[in-house]
């Protein structure tokens, strides 16, 4: 398939089942900071790439592709033979989705508001 432009990596989310020590060992080992968004959710700040950090249980890190054109990336993603995970959805800033790609590896494309 042939593309105008490549779609850059922006995002990468880890999750942890123990947040705060989580948090801190990547603050002590790595210099990153964090922006606390509630209780299960950090935004990384000072990484080199924007990321987050979610309480939940272990899984591979997600890798966030960045849009303009959230429904035309769901439907070249689906047309790739991707398989969806999670269909768009809403959340504070933006909208995404999540899929797999034919070799198993999560991944997600965002848009922003």
């Amino acid at each position: 398939m042939n593309h105008p432009f490549p779609v850059p990596i922006d995002y990468v989310e880890f999750t942890s089942p123990r947040l705060e020590e989580t948090q801190a060992f990547m603050t002590d080992a790595f210099g990153w900071s964090f922006i606390d968004y509630g209780p299960d959710y950090r935004d990384l700040q000072q990484a080199g790439l924007g990321g987050g950090l979610e309480r939940g249980p272990l899984r591979p890190p997600l890798v966030i592709l960045r849009t303009e054109d959230l429904e035309g990336m769901l439907d070249r993603v689906t047309a790739a033979g991707a398989t969806i995970t999670k269909t768009i959805y809403a959340f504070p800033g933006g909208r995404r989705f999540e899929f797999t790609e034919p070799g198993g590896n999560g991944m997600a494309v965002w848009q922003p508001d």
